[in-house]
């Protein structure tokens, strides 16, 4: 999002980068000049005035101020930088600030100072998602929320957060695949819904209120950066409907449905000819009509001036701001709107009527989140301030939650854990050993603090540090030192991969090798070791690394995304034995030759044998990988056994339907038929090792071959806390209509009649759908 089009908007949206909305507490020095909205203790005259009223219905309060404003006055309410209307005490709003994975500064609505140096920065998605835990998911987003609220309260922050990114990360060399929670929709929904309703909760359980306002991002079909020239400014994704209705679009469903986020925001990409800021079916149509969004639309940083002077969509810029506020554009971020929307109502191209809708979502978010209740001091979270963010809880979590995703794709035995009490010198080698930033990927914010991986290490036994490469490019290696040191060592860690000068937004991969003499650097350190080899790759994306998974001598490796502030203490945990392993890959990691063979613009999800296209992701793709979607492995082992689980399910049809009377694949869903469709599959599941651990008890589904649906697709997941020999039961509630259906070719969503195969750990269930 947003950084790359920076040259695109108005000086005065660059420059605002100090919130005005905002109350400072006694004991701060800031200025309290203009802070709130409704502020009646200095203005008086606003007494009366209904949207001032906090008793009164939020569209009540909205109308009112609505019907206050002129045209000139409302247009300044459809950028990202809203105007003041110092006559009704309205002050400046800016409503761009990021938390993706914990307060940013990315935006000019949040920024650090002396007051508050930093905010805790949690794992990138990519690795929480690793963890497939969906509390954990939600624990995060409100204590990101606590921080954000804290900030806002001494003038720091805003209330509106344009996180999370819920694109389906497709394929493994986009950028920002890193921002995700991985390549299958059950879990990027489930993270998505899981975060918002973190960052969004009232704590006084209002279903009404908001802590602070989430947006899922970046809707739709968005997964293209930079890739060989082609960008995002001018890309068109040709989706069909059966991908859109079970692949792109499930995530936000979720987040609306599951999550009610207050915002949906959408990408600067074309969809099928059409930008998406611009597409009356997708933003009215579906977010609005068919999910009921209870928020605002918000257009990717100055997408309606791509639509207009990159993609040429409309002849003029007023066709461009009426055709985006008339298909359900209700913020700008940018100033295109606040430059074109006058001369679109007066050229009679867009009614006035439509900038009162727009602007009517945006005032009831903010009128949600308190913005017009008056002093903040006296309202909810008006106890918060400094000392709130960056509390040691915070800190403690943000190891936990790197610990809980890290995943061990190999450990041959007797390898991991390595044993503090026997290894009396290790050897750390490698580029990202003793790396900082790097550590917090992109959409960061300023750390409390860093732990290396180094620092971590070094904390458990004695090391001996080579950084083998300058940086993750390795043009260079200085093998002989690492070598050297790595022969006379008990144990050597490699820890390399890459950082944002390979993977980033704007910049998407075409390759999947680890860059430079990484992959050399790797081999002959290996060779000579005379202890174990521990490889720690710190990505986003996934790598070949077949020669490392087939060499004897890299004993283990372990994927730790980007591990957050804490990164390096996580990962001392795992090796040394602190923390049981538990984290599973959240994406497949495929071969080079699929990089050789497969465009990145190709959006079909489906293999098409005609022309050897393998298709994407563990639900569709037919050839080799190097790891598969859930791969990950644990010091400990688990059983699983199922208690229950039909092997029939008969789907109630009326004596009419024409599927009595003649052969069919699959059967419409409908209200009458879904009510009360449901089953339960139920399970114990148990420690046979010998260390306490988590496990995620996935609940997968082969489906039968009609409509191309998918080959294996994931229906539920659980994580659960294992000591040995100890067991719990899991239950998993099916319903027929949402889990055991697919979405034919025309993107309509079906009951799959046949045989449905459901896998749990090493369990195989067979069952029938049949009427």
């Amino acid at each position: 999002m947003h950084t790359l089009r920076t040259n695109n908007l108005s000086p005065c949206l660059l420059v605002l980068l100090v919130l005005l909305v905002s109350w400072p507490p006694p004991s701060s020095s800031q200025s309290n000049d203009h802070v709130f909205a409704c502020n009646l203790e200095t203005n008086p005259s606003l007494k009366g005035l209904p949207f001032c009223d906090p008793s009164r219905a939020i569209p009540e309060r909205v109308a009112d101020l609505v019907g206050r404003l002129s045209l000139d006055e409302k247009i300044t309410f459809l950028v990202s930088g809203a105007g003041s209307v110092p006559r009704l005490g309205i002050p400046h709003y800016e409503w761009w600030s990021e938390a993706l994975h914990g307060v940013s500064y990315v935006g000019p609505g949040t920024r650090f100072s002396p007051l508050v140096p930093g905010a805790t920065s949690f794992p990138q998605v990519i690795l929480t998602a690793a963890s497939f835990n969906t509390t954990l998911f939600e624990t995060i987003g409100k204590a990101v929320s606590t921080e954000a609220r804290a900030m806002h309260n001494v003038g720091l922050a805003g209330l509106t957060f344009w996180s999370p990114n819920v694109n389906i990360f497709r394929d493994p060399r986009w950028g920002r695949g890193q921002e995700t929670p991985g390549e299958d929709p059950t879990l990027t929904g489930k993270y998505g819904s899981g975060y918002v309703r973190g960052l969004q909760a009232s704590d006084d359980g209002s279903p009404d209120k908001l802590k602070v306002a989430a947006c899922c991002k970046h809707y739709t079909a968005y997964d293209v950066d930079n890739w060989k020239g082609i960008d995002r400014f001018h890309f068109n994704a040709i989706v069909s409907q059966q991908d859109m209705g079970d692949t792109f679009q499930p995530p936000f469903e979720s987040c609306v449905l599951d999550g009610n986020v207050a915002s949906v925001m959408c990408s600067y990409n074309q969809v099928n000819g059409k930008p998406t800021c611009a597409d009356s079916d997708l933003l009215k149509g579906v977010i609005r009509g068919q999910w009921k969004l209870n928020g605002y639309i918000v257009s990717d940083c100055d997408s309606v001036d791509v639509l207009f002077n990159s993609q040429h969509y409309t002849r003029t810029p007023e066709e461009a701001a009426a055709i985006a506020i008339s298909s359900g554009l209700d913020l700008d971020c940018g100033s295109f709107l606040g430059q074109h929307t006058s001369g679109a109502v007066k050229a009679g191209l867009l009614n006035e009527s439509a900038v009162d809708n727009a602007i009517s979502n945006n005032f009831a978010t903010l009128m949600r989140l308190g913005f017009f209740d008056g002093d903040p001091r006296k309202q909810l979270y008006g106890k918060l301030g400094p000392s709130d963010v960056c509390t040691p809880a915070n800190q403690e979590l943000a190891r936990e939650a790197a610990r809980q995703g890290i995943v061990l794709l190999k450990n041959t035995a007797g390898s991991l854990p390595l044993s503090p009490s026997t290894i009396k010198s290790l050897a750390v080698i490698g580029p990202n050993a003793d790396v900082t930033k790097t550590m917090i990927g992109n959409y960061e914010g300023t750390p409390c603090g860093y732990v290396t991986p180094l620092q971590g290490l070094s904390l458990s036994v004695p090391t001996v540090y080579i950084p083998g490469c300058t940086n993750v490019a390795c043009q260079t290696a200085q093998i002989d030192d690492a070598k050297k040191a790595a022969a006379s060592a008990d144990a050597t860690v490699l820890v390399v991969g890459a950082d944002q000068s390979i993977e980033r937004e704007g910049l998407d991969r075409v390759d999947l090798l680890l860059p430079g003499q990484q992959p050399l650097l790797i081999s002959e350190v290996a060779n000579v070791s005379k202890g174990p080899v521990i490889l720690v790759i710190i990505s986003g994306g996934g790598f070949d690394i077949s020669f490392a998974k087939s060499n004897d001598k890299v004993t283990s490796i372990l994927w730790v995304g980007y591990p957050g502030e804490k990164g390096g203490a996580a990962i001392a945990d795992v090796i040394f034995g602190r923390h049981n392993p538990s984290g599973r890959l959240p994406m497949t990691w495929y071969p080079q030759s699929f990089s050789d063979k497969v465009p990145m613009t190709n959006m079909n999800m489906r293999p098409d044998p005609a022309t050897g296209y393998p298709g994407r992701t563990y639900r569709f793709y037919t050839g080799e990988t190097v790891y598969k979607f859930g791969d990950g492995l644990s010091y400990t082992s688990f059983a699983h056994q199922l208690v229950e689980g039909p092997a029939l399910v008969s789907v109630p049809l009326e004596e009419s339907h024409e599927c009595r009377s003649s052969q069919c694949k699959s059967i419409n869903i409908n209200d009458q038929i879904c009510s009360n469709l449901a089953f339960n599959i139920h399970l114990k599941v148990r420690n046979t090792g010998r260390m306490s651990g988590a496990h995620t008890v996935f609940l997968f589904s082969s489906p039968p071959a009609v409509h191309n649906s998918p080959q294996k697709h994931l229906l539920a997941f659980e994580k659960v806390f294992l000591d040995p020999s100890s067991e719990t039961s899991v239950r998993f509630p099916v319903d027929v209509c949402k889990d055991l259906s697919i979405v034919d070719e025309v993107g309509s969503r079906k009951i799959a009649l046949g045989p449905h195969v459901l896998y749990i750990g090493d369990l195989e269930h067979s069952l029938e759908v049949r009427i």
